[in-house]
């Protein structure tokens, strides 16, 4: 069993943005292209203004772009999660308008991922270890003048910033989540995959035994089993106690987007949804004005100090 990578960022940009062959490179026949829905490549392509900075985790030196506001700085600061399979940059999106309200941005990078440090086989732990190094990103961001955070998360970056947001030694800390095409259940998550592949649905449960005990989890190439089970958001929702904004397209083929739906149905008083018709990761590139427009004012709302 070999677990894939590619949950994010797939399908053209609605943007009409080229990503094809060696950068300046045309589309002409021959030249291999892919398309993402990744806009920026950096911050600068974003325009915005750098740092690249280090976070000490467990298992090295993770490495983040630390980006402040033009204007005065609020104490509250987003950290953005990318997804699995996806670069940091893919975050570039949300990263403008935190940016534009305020917020001091923590851009950062986890184990395994390509960018931070390489652990065992180098594969995924679909988030159980790496929220171990976004944990330590929000011991960073209080250490340099963070009071309070918001946790921005991508996919499978958005499973990560849920854990990390139930976590009661960070009660108080986090102000808010961002999910963008979330990841709000592992074995739906898997199972809708496995049915987009063309095989049967009943391939998905398969992994719950496969990942949760150890002995099958190294066959698979981790160091350590993955409880999936942890991650279903919808059998967990009472533990969801922050402001919580889902940016979910309705055509998502990788993440379910009836899970957002449930969600904010069993805790409206904390969760709005916000529907894109756009596949996974896409909302932005499928209308990037009223994602923006939803954004902004919510990131304001629950910054304490906006």
């Amino acid at each position: 069993m070999r677990l894939s990578s590619k949950f994010e960022d797939r399908g053209p940009s609605l943007v009409g943005r080229e990503v094809a062959g060696e950068p300046g490179e045309g589309l002409t026949a021959g030249v291999r292209a892919s398309w993402s829905g990744i806009y920026f490549s950096s911050p600068a392509d974003a325009g915005l203004e750098s740092t690249d900075v280090w976070v000490a985790t467990d298992v090295g030196r993770a490495p983040a772009w630390l980006i402040a506001p033009r204007d005065e700085p609020l104490t509250t600061w987003a950290i953005h999660i990318h997804g699995l399979g996806s670069p940091r940059a893919g975050t570039l999106r949300g990263v403008q308008v935190a940016s534009e309200v305020g917020l001091t941005s923590l851009v950062v990078t986890y184990r395994n991922d390509g960018e931070g440090p390489t652990v065992g086989t180098g594969r995924s732990e679909l988030g159980a270890a790496e929220v171990d190094d976004v944990r330590a990103a929000v011991h960073f961001a209080r250490q340099n003048g963070a009071r309070s955070i918001v946790l921005f998360g991508w996919s499978m970056g958005a499973a990560i910033a849920l854990q990390l947001a139930a976590e009661r030694e960070l009660r108080g800390i986090i102000a808010g989540v961002v999910l963008e095409s979330p990841i709000l259940d592992w074995v739906s998550t898997i199972t809708a995959n496995c049915a987009r592949s063309g095989l049967p649905a009943w391939t998905g449960a398969l992994a719950a035994p496969w990942l949760n005990f150890v002995p099958m989890a190294r066959v698979t190439g981790l160091a350590d089993s993955v409880d999936l089970h942890s991650f279903d958001w919808i059998a967990r929702a009472e533990e969801l106690t922050v402001p919580t904004l889902i940016l979910h397209g309705t055509l998502d083929t990788s993440a379910p987007f009836e899970l957002s739906t449930r969600l904010s149905a069993l805790h409206p008083d904390i969760v709005a949804l916000e529907a894109f018709s756009a596949d996974h990761t896409m909302s932005w590139n499928s209308d990037h004005v009223r994602w923006r427009a939803v954004l902004s004012p919510w990131l304001s709302s629950v910054a304490p100090d906006g």
